[in-house]
């Protein structure tokens, strides 16, 4: 940890040239970063009575908190879900690529999978700062095998589990330690489910509800134990019924505890959510829209066969099947899509939708004291993007670590 007079003496560097995303408000301003920190530019001039020791021209692009992805399979060939001796490796090719698509830190995702995978995998997968090497981890997301049979999706049946006999304790059986767990999704109609979230909430960790029949009042009683999000919103639970409108309803309701807020995913690519269903979602809860790409192994791939945990998929155009079905099982959409889709297919801003990919996810983890936000203070990870939504540079800690290649040159970050 170095100490404070070593901070202070650390060069300063001076982003001009840019429209800054604070408050949810675009702002033409210049951003001061020290230490992979950014900086209250006033205490600098009045304070310490300093300048910055370099300067660094955004060419009025927008310099927006960088993404994060709270529900990311694999990618480029990788599935967390497989284990091995290679899963290191794979994350750490997947991080890097990330870096491409604005993606600063983000949520390995695990599938439904046999206990003693979860045995061997967690603890191979700790949080982790993001820098050169690629965008950092932010704890992983279990989703499964506490799930509904009746919405499993791509999850394999066989490996579905319950905890109707002994709560918390088959939970602990079945992943073992929880320590690099920062999110579970599980489904709320289970009994126990409210013990279950009121433990792990308790723990530190987050719940999402998700692949699931549950009904709104069984929704609503385990937001009031603590759960927080919803897993990819309208996929793999009951569709909205005006009598009853499950777990969908949710973004409206009347029984969410005092200064709470329950967050969604949305998977924007286009495919899973038609466009009409996206506006509904983001007209009627713009505040916890989250978007999430839930992008499988074969995001970067060619079309063809590949592998998802215990499952085969099979890659058409954008589409990714379970094998042999046409039953959706993730996507193979980047992030930077995501939010460009957001904004064409919604109709809302470029602050929602960019914030939506930052701000939201990093408020649903309970970590935007430092990630998410340009505040002074938190971590200088951000993006460098144009008027129309495309990455144009990733910045982690202040320092760039991926730059768009010009036309016909190769990429030196």
């Amino acid at each position: 940890m170095p100490s404070h007079q070593a901070v202070r003496d650390a060069p300063i560097t001076q982003f001009i040239n840019c429209l800054l995303l604070k408050d949810h408000k675009l702002i033409r301003d210049d951003l001061w970063v020290r230490s992979g920190r950014i900086l209250d530019p006033e205490k600098l001039f009045f304070d310490e009575k300093v300048h910055a020791d370099r300067r660094v021209d955004c060419h009025g692009l927008i310099l927006a908190p960088g993404f994060i992805d709270v529900q990311l399979n694999g990618g480029y060939g990788v599935d967390f879900s497989s284990g091995g001796s290679g899963l290191q490796e794979g994350l750490s090719l997947v991080a890097q690529k990330l870096l491409t698509h604005g993606v600063t830190s983000f949520c390995p995702t695990l599938i439904t999978s046999p206990p003693q995978l979860y045995h061997e995998v967690l603890p191979k997968l700790p949080r982790t700062e993001g820098g050169p090497h690629g965008a950092g981890t932010l704890g992983v997301h279990l989703e499964g095998p506490f799930i509904s049979l009746e919405k499993k999706g791509a999850h394999p049946e066989l490996l579905l589990r319950s905890f109707e006999r002994r709560g918390m304790e088959d939970v602990a059986d079945m992943y073992g330690d929880l320590a690099n767990v920062a999110l579970v999704t599980l489904a709320p109609e289970m009994p126990r489910s409210g013990e279950v979230t009121r433990e792990l909430t308790r723990r530190g960790v987050r719940v999402s509800l998700g692949h699931s029949t549950a009904n709104l009042c069984q929704a609503e009683a385990v937001v009031k134990e603590g759960a927080c999000f919803i897993t990819h919103l309208f996929n793999a639970m009951v569709p909205f019924h005006h009598r009853d409108p499950g777990i969908v309803g949710l973004l409206t309701s009347d029984r969410v505890p005092p200064g709470r807020r329950v967050f969604y995913g949305m998977i924007a690519d286009g495919i899973h959510t038609n466009p009409a269903a996206l506006r509904i979602a983001h007209r009627a809860h713009p505040a916890g829209l989250v978007l999430v790409t839930d992008a499988i192994m074969a995001m970067g791939l060619p079309e063809g066969r590949h592998h998802l945990g215990q499952q085969t998929i099979e890659i058409e155009g954008l589409h990714a099947y379970v094998a042999g079905t046409k039953t959706l099982s993730g996507s193979i959409a980047t992030m930077d899509m995501c939010v460009r889709h957001l904004r064409q297919a919604s109709g809302c801003s470029v602050e929602c939708a960019l914030e939506a990919a930052s701000l939201h996810p990093a408020q649903m983890l309970g970590i935007s004291d430092r990630k998410g936000t340009l505040d002074y203070g938190t971590d200088a990870d951000f993006v460098l993007v144009s008027q129309s939504l495309e990455v144009c540079a990733t910045y982690i800690r202040g320092e760039r670590v991926w730059v768009a290649p010009a036309p016909g040159a190769s990429n030196h970050a």
